[in-house]
Formats: C-alpha cells, structure tokens, sequence
C-alpha cells in the first residue's frame, strides 16, 4: 500500500513523543513493505525553536520524507496558525497529496497546513488525534496554566500561552474540513471522551499507541546505581516536573533523576543544585534512557494536564518497571488495563505511592511483571498494526458499500 504521512514535526525536527510515534509507525510500515511518504514542515519547527535539531534518525529505503522549508519560515507558520491554510506552502502540498495514496494519515497538522490540509488529496483519510487541536487553540486544554473543563475565553487564554488568537475557531472552517476526514484515531477513551464533551463530531475510533522498538544497544546492564525514581519527558511547567522536584527536595526518603529538555530545565537546574536528592539529566540518548529505566524503582508522571497517551508510560512497562502517575487525563486508564502502577492526586498519595514502592520489592516486582504483559498483550508494534489495518479495512468497505 502507498502511504502518506502529514505532520508538523518529523525526527529530528521535533520536540517529543507524538512525533516519534509517527517516526515508529513509518518505518514499521516500510519494513513490511509498503510504501510511506512523510511531509512535514521545518518551518515550524525553526518557528518554535532557535536550537538545532539533536538525534539521528535513519529512514528505512522505502520511506520517502519530504520537508517543507521557506526562507521566511516564520512568516509562514504564523500565516499557516492565524489563516487555518498553508500559504508559501500551498502548491507543494496540493502536488504530493494529489498523488496516487491509499492512505492518507494525518497526525498533528496545525502547523503543517491548518485545517485547509485535511481537503487536500483522494485516499482514505485517517487522523490520530495525538492532542487537542481539534477542540483547543493550545492544544493542551490548560486555561491560564490550569486544567480547561470547558474551554471559553480562548482568545485570552491563547494570548496567554504567548499565541495569536485564531479567528478562524469562530468559523465552521474546522468543522468542514474535518467532514473530509473518514476516521479520527484517539490513542484513549478519556481522549474520545473529552472530544466528545467539547462537541466534536467526527467519527473517532480507539487505536492506542505501542511501545517503542527495542534495539540490541539497550539491553546493557543499568549498572550499581539503581534505587532512584525518574522523570522523563519535556521540562514544561505543565508536565507538573517543577512539582515533582519540588516534592523530593521535601522528602528524604528518596532520590530523583530528572531527563529531558525544556524551558524550565535552568529553572530545575538551579533548585537541584541546592538539593542532592534530585539530579538533572539533560537530554538522554534512546539507549543511555533504556538503562536508565532499568535501574529506577519506578518512572513518576506528574503531568498537571490531560495527555492523550504519555508514551513514558508505555517505556517504562517495557523496560520493567512500574509507573506513579498523578490522576489526571488517561493516566488513570492506561495503568488501570495495565494493572502495572500506583494514581496519585496529590502529595501525601505520591509519598503514599513512592514509599510502598521503595519499602515493598515484591510489590513493585508484581507490578512490573504485569507491565511488561500487558505491553505485550495490548501495546506491541504487532497489536497495534493489527487495529491499524482492520480500521482501514472498516472505512475501504464503507467506501465500497
């Protein structure tokens, strides 16, 4: 099958785990002979970030990526975010998706062609719903830093996350170009759930995300150094990191290693170097992560927002491990199918949670063995092509009918 895959970000011009998950499917699609095509656009990126670009990441042969990149990036991102339509961009989009695809799977397209981009092209179209674009202009459904049960004021609610209001959210724009969408794949029910609550209308079915490949480079020992918690992802006030390194500098009964990149990483750097119990990482290879999260007692979540599916979550199962994650979004539903990890809504729960944890090996054993089960059984790379394809089987005979 031919394959087209339309996102902002593509490895390495990305900031986390959706666009890894896009990078995944891609090439495990390749592998087993199809076909994919990947447009993405360096414009955002450049837009959103003066660092370079860290990682490698090699494409198998029959992945084709095509970058999007102006002199004047900036200038078309931002007409891209405030008209919902590609602009200096328009032409080439309209070309590669007027190609002959099966598929044409769109995963964060606010950047990368606004909401014009899901008219463009003849396949079956497919979007994972990676965040909340869809139903927020910030994507994170936070109003001014706090959780968003009903999203209102967004005009000063986007001014406030540093973004232009977009105007066109007062239109019906979203909503026709969404018509042209034939399914909308949520990695959760809680994500299903809040499009739903927020008035969404699309057709959206549930195909949560698999565990990351494992390479051979992974499998090295963590070493002496084990008996610490771990955070990882993007240092962002909403990930709720700056809580968490605020609890251990409190707590003395453990330790805490801290890896990513972020905004907030010289403001963590600066409280930890007060604190001995918390160690700051920086950005972490793939490889040097897998050992990481060997050696830890357990991964904490302490996001403050609802996520659609922290791929940490799903990592850290796979490496054995078991999960403290606070109550919020679909943590709370992940862990539950899982049967691998402790929910938290506040500090005296996660003291609760890490100390059992420390205090109790077998019950961080069981835990981790039900975690490494249940990535086998529900969030495998095969589980998760299995669902992929009999979804692209359901909407081919609904065209057919």
């Amino acid at each position: 099958m031919r394959f087209c895959f339309v996102t902002t970000f593509y490895p390495p011009l990305h900031f986390g785990g959706d666009a890894l998950v896009v990078y995944w499917l891609a090439n495990a699609l390749a592998e087993r002979g199809h076909h994919v095509e990947v447009v993405h656009c360096q414009d955002a990126y450049r837009a959103l970030t003066g660092a370079p670009p860290h990682g490698h990441f090699e494409n198998h042969p029959n992945v084709v990526v095509h970058t999007l990149a102006s002199a004047v990036g900036r200038v078309e991102a931002l007409l891209t975010h405030q008209l919902g339509r590609p602009v200096l961009h328009a032409r080439a989009l309209q070309d590669l998706l007027s190609q002959p695809f099966d598929v044409i799977h769109y995963h964060n397209a606010s950047l990368v062609g606004g909401p014009a981009v899901l008219e463009m092209g003849d396949a079956i179209k497919l979007y994972t719903m990676h965040e909340y674009w869809l139903v927020c202009p910030t994507h994170d459904l936070l109003r001014f830093g706090e959780p968003c049960e009903r999203p209102r004021r967004c005009g000063l609610c986007s001014l406030a996350h540093r973004r232009p209001p977009q105007w066109w959210r007062a239109s019906r724009r979203l909503e026709r170009a969404a018509a042209h969408v034939d399914l909308f794949l949520s990695p959760s029910r809680y994500g299903i759930e809040r499009h739903r609550e927020l008035g969404f209308r699309g057709t959206m079915r549930l195909l949560p995300n698999f565990a990351p490949p494992v390479s051979p480079a992974t499998a090295a020992d963590p070493g002496p150094d084990e008996g610490y918690f771990l955070y990882v992802g993007r240092l962002e006030r909403s990930k709720g990191v700056l809580e968490l390194v605020d609890f251990f500098a409190r707590w003395e009964c453990g330790r805490l290693k801290v890896a990513g990149a972020g905004s907030q990483a010289a403001v963590i750097r600066r409280r930890a170097a007060h604190c001995e119990r918390v160690e700051p990482l920086g950005p972490v290879s793939r490889d040097a992560l897998a050992s990481l999260y060997r050696g830890a007692t357990a991964l904490v979540v302490p996001s403050l927002r609802a996520e659609q599916f922290p791929l940490v979550i799903l990592e850290a199962l796979q490496a054995g491990i078991p999960v403290v994650g606070r109550d919020a979004g679909p943590i709370r539903e992940l862990l539950e199918e899982s049967g691998a990890g402790l929910v938290y809504r506040d500090d005296s729960e996660l003291q609760c949670c890490l100390a059992s944890l420390r205090s109790d090996p077998t019950l961080r054993a069981e835990l981790a063995e039900r975690g490494v089960a249940a990535v086998r059984e529900r969030w495998s790379l095969d589980a998760h092509l299995r669902r992929y394809f009999a979804l692209i089987d359901e909407v081919a005979g609904r065209c057919a009918a």
